[in-house]
């Protein structure tokens, strides 16, 4: 159990450092370390498992946690949580003090541009992921892009839309 939970924190924490756009972003490379290196679950767990972190308040990171419990229970659940935000948050508390000496550097705007699209394309990659390990047919497919569309055009409360997607399950309509 000791080794299980030491893999699980350096395994999260080698992540933390790439967690650009958030947990969400990270979406994609978690999914391959747990589903596919490590073979601690399938794509459909890990499916629910993000779908439970979403549709409970609170930030993304308990996604993460209910990785590490369904991997080796509470003890699993808090190393996971430390894993992914510790060795950054240290980190950044460290750096911060010293970002803002550099504020008119030229290569600290360009990190800055840079870094956003990044965050941008792994929250879409993330998107994709879950998508396709839900196993969505045809009425799936065309229900997220009817939510898509109108998030473009209404700036409806996301509850509405996940109230649409489970109306539209409890009918048998996905």
């Amino acid at each position: 159990m000791i080794l299980l939970l030491l893999d699980l924190f350096v395994q999260f924490a080698i992540l933390n450092v790439i967690a650009f756009g958030g947990i969400t972003a990270l979406l994609p490379e978690l999914h391959r370390l747990v589903v596919e290196q490590r073979m601690w679950m399938d794509s459909t767990t890990f499916a629910h498992l993000f779908a439970i972190a979403q549709s409970a308040p609170g930030p993304n990171l308990l996604v993460v946690s209910l990785i590490g419990w369904k991997v080796a229970g509470i003890p699993g659940a808090i190393v996971a949580t430390l894993a992914i935000s510790l060795p950054m948050s240290v980190f950044i508390y460290v750096f911060y003090r010293h970002w803002e000496r550099f504020r008119t550097a030229p290569w600290r705007a360009a990190i800055q541009v840079g870094v956003a699209p990044l965050a941008v394309g792994l929250v879409c990659a993330s998107g994709w992921l879950i998508a396709a390990s839900a196993g969505l047919d045809y009425r799936g497919v065309a229900l997220v892009v009817v939510c898509t569309v109108l998030m473009f055009y209404r700036r409806w409360h996301p509850l509405w839309y996940i109230a649409a997607g489970a109306a539209a399950g409890a009918a048998g309509l996905v």
